[in-house]
């Protein structure tokens, strides 16, 4: 196998965030090797024979990476996508699927990162769907752009793989109709000034992003169009191509107050079924590509919009945190209250608390519920919501959470953890451990992070009790978990047994960090915490009944290979866990 050259496989698994393990297919018997190569590529489906082209060669440990070209053999389980830009938008990848199959891909991938990192029994619980699979979202963020280098204007999502070009999505089905009502109207708009979409090598350009909110409940729906101050430096071509060269002292002058107001009256003239509450213009200069906002002016209606869950009613305003699918969010919120369970007369902790949401659910059964947020403007609607929902007993502190946790003088008797995608800041995670709670509720949008967290947190002494993944984004990748951890009995009895048959020390023990750390220093390798169990079951030792069990008899799950374990069985011994 060689890099940069086209191979044909078959794709065996697909992991967690969509990342393909490809069989590869040899040529003729004088590449047979290559079918000996484990390749990933992202962007497949389980059962597809596709063409890929190789981007990264590890020959010493047989591994390959490699990016798609082209889709040969569709997968058995797949159907005609819904969508017409299937394959080439970024946006759903799994729309191809029905959406039973993808309930139980995500299930697969969840149940098998979880097996890889906890250490002791526990409840892994089927996935729970989303009630609308389709037209679900409540938010989406639209890039202005060019469908191809200096083609016409666009506005809508990234073409998949690509940085720069955006496909006008004027037709996507994982929103309600009205959003692409709004979408077309906008870009017609834009197209009849003239003026260019901001560029992202240049830092010259107008049009940036439309970010587009709609209550599932209400109905209530929040335009923001997201600019930046260049109205002259650059003019757009015919059809709103970018970066057409303009002859000097033919830039017409562009008034931006006109087209502003030209912007809300066509608005509001649309047929829209939902209610247009507000309209906002948001001025951005800076060369990051991201929505964010110097200065946000209120050109019509009002700068925020209600929506329901669970009985609550919520503020939502421009640039908090609420999770995009309002009818999935209260499956996911009714699952972390299931997991919550009794908490009369205690102060709960819900940190990274967005807009609110969880602790107003759990204030009602709580003695008091302490929130900290970073986004200072979640904070406020956070502080609003609750009033409105006549919870007298939340509390929302602005900041962040390692910070923010010293400043509390009250001790937490639950804490509820919603972080972002990354996860938690290990020494924010550290700060939250030192309390130990007996419980713990652990939210993750990311699982891959999640599974970082539960190392430590089972290091430091917590168990998770039990794991259920919540259907949060139909038709893509990516799925919420949630995970109920107990704290271990403080109360110890030391023993000091000898088994000579196994060759056991229980008096002494080793974590498994220390035990990877040991094994990395000493041998270069790296090894799971599945592997280690693994090995130490062979010993004996920490034996537990339907450890990893997998949940079906034909769930294929990774057996250490016989290197790594030779490296285990020596750590072990150089911690004195075996003979």
């Amino acid at each position: 196998m060689k890099k940069g050259m086209e191979y044909i496989g078959v794709v065996e698994r697909v992991d967690f965030p969509n990342k393909g393990y490809v069989r590869v297919i040899p040529e003729s018997e004088e590449n047979a090797a290559d079918a000996e190569i484990r390749v990933t590529v992202k962007g497949v489906l389980e059962g597809q024979k596709i063409k890929f082209r190789t981007t990264k060669l590890h020959m010493s440990n047989k591994k390959a990476e490699g990016r798609l070209v082209e889709i040969l053999t569709p997968a058995p389980q797949e159907i005609k996508a819904p969508c017409a830009l299937s394959g080439s938008c970024g946006g759903c990848a799994y729309q191809s699927l029905p959406y039973e199959t993808q309930l139980a891909l995500k299930e697969e991938q969840i149940h098998r990162l979880m097996d890889a990192v906890i250490t002791e029994p526990y409840e892994f619980m089927p996935i729970r769907r989303s009630p609308q699979p389709m037209y679900y979202r409540n938010k989406m963020e639209f890039s202005f752009g060019n469908e191809y280098k200096d083609g016409p204007l666009a506005l809508g999502l990234h073409k998949k793989g690509s940085f720069y070009d955006i496909l006008t999505t004027d037709d996507c089905r994982i929103v309600h109709g009205d959003y692409n009502l709004i979408l077309r109207e906008v870009l017609a708009l834009a197209k009849e000034t003239g003026l260019a979409h901001f560029h992202k090598i240049t830092h010259k350009g107008y049009f940036r992003h439309l970010v587009i909110r709609r209550a599932m409940k209400t109905g209530e729906i929040l335009v923001n169009l997201v600019t930046s101050s260049d109205t002259e430096t650059y003019i757009a071509g015919a059809n709103g191509a970018s970066h057409a060269k303009v002859e000097s002292g033919s830039m017409k002058q562009f008034d931006e107050g006109t087209f502003l107001r030209k912007l809300c009256e066509r608005l509001s003239a649309l047929p829209l079924e939902g209610t247009l509450t507000g309209i906002l213009h948001s001025r951005n200069n800076s060369h990051a590509d991201v929505v964010a906002s110097e200065q946000t002016t209120i050109l019509y209606g009002k700068d925020y919009f209600y929506e329901e869950l669970l009985g609550l009613r919520f503020r939502i305003t421009p640039f908090s945190f609420f999770q995009t699918n309002s009818l999935g969010a209260e499956v996911l919120y009714g699952t972390a209250r299931e997991f919550i369970g009794a908490v009369d007369g205690k102060l709960v902790f819900d940190l990274y608390s967005g807009t609110g949401t969880i602790a107003q659910l759990v204030a009602s059964v709580a003695r008091k519920v302490i929130g900290v947020e970073i986004v200072e403007e979640a904070v406020e609607a956070a502080k609003e919501n609750a009033a409105q929902n006549g919870l007298s007993n939340c509390e929302f502190i602005a900041g962040d959470v390692l910070k923010m946790l010293d400043t509390i003088e009250e001790r937490p008797d639950m804490i509820i953890l919603d972080p972002p995608r990354d996860g938690i800041h290990p020494k924010a995670l550290d700060r939250i451990i030192s309390y130990g709670v007996e419980h713990l509720v652990y939210i993750s949008c990311k699982p891959t992070s999640l599974q970082r967290d539960l190392v430590i947190l089972q290091e430091k002494g917590y168990r998770v009790v039990k794991v259920c993944p919540v259907d949060e984004f139909p038709m893509t990748a990516h799925v919420e978990t949630v995970v109920l951890l107990s704290g271990k009995n403080k109360e110890t009895v030391n023993f000091d047994i000898d088994v000579p048959s196994l060759g056991i020390r229980t008096s002494e023990r080793a974590t498994y960090s220390e035990i990877k750390q040991y094994i990395k220093e000493k041998y270069n390798l790296n090894v799971s915490n599945l592997y280690i169990a693994q090995v130490k079951e062979k010993c004996g030792i920490d034996m537990r009944e339907n450890f990893n069990l997998p949940k079906s008899e034909d769930s294929r799950q990774p057996k250490c290979p016989e290197e790594k374990e030779k490296a285990i069985l020596e750590a072990l011994k150089h911690f004195g866990l075996v003979k």
